[in-house]
């Protein structure tokens, strides 16, 4: 599982963040209590969708 978090949720709409990764990495997946749940390992491509998305890539912290 893959999880994205600290998606401000007054800035942007996060089920339909939820829905443009489930996508484009072609997989499963659910928000809730403001996090991302995507089904498998998606952390190889998860900061290249986010910064084709437009999120600054200063911004993303992979762990």
């Amino acid at each position: 599982m893959t999880i994205v978090e600290g998606v401000n949720e007054k800035q942007l709409d996060i089920k339909e963040l939820t829905k443009n990764l489930k996508s484009k990495l072609a997989c499963g997946g659910t928000s809730k209590e403001g996090r991302i749940e995507l089904q498998g390992n998606h952390k190889a491509h998860v900061r290249e969708v986010l910064v084709g998305m437009g999120f600054s890539p200063e911004m993303i912290d992979m762990r």
